[in-house]
């Protein structure tokens, strides 16, 4: 791939995780950061809600060609947020907060919210 790609794959990806963060308002969450980094990985929103700290991975894809884009959180992926949602709650002292993980899928306008998607790992 690329580097004018990637950049425009990044470019698109933020534009679908700020749209995310609008639908979640929207939905009465609040929003507490945009793309929580450390050196385990990236979240892309973290949010709360009826007193849960909400990890969120945001998937978009264009159209369905290449599968549902849930499908692209698999059990590796599942990890890597886990530890980056661990790091953040040591980091922000929120180790007593009840967590979850989520999943937002885009595909194309539509956009499909997996609550509960899966657990730590």
């Amino acid at each position: 791939e690329s580097r004018k790609a990637k950049m425009n794959t990044r470019k698109i990806g933020t534009v679908q995780e700020q749209r995310v963060a609008g639908w979640l308002k929207q939905h009465g969450y609040d929003i507490v950061e945009h793309n929580f980094s450390c050196r385990f990985g990236e979240i892309d929103l973290i949010a709360r809600k009826d007193g849960y700290l909400i990890f969120v991975e945001v998937k978009y894809r264009r159209t369905g060609q290449k599968g549902d884009p849930a499908e692209a959180v698999d059990y590796r992926k599942q990890k890597k947020i886990s530890k980056v949602a661990e790091y953040y709650c040591w980091k922000k002292q929120k180790l007593n907060q009840p967590c979850r993980f989520d999943v937002i899928c885009v595909l194309g306008q539509e956009i499909r919210h997996i609550v509960n998607a899966f657990d730590y790992r």
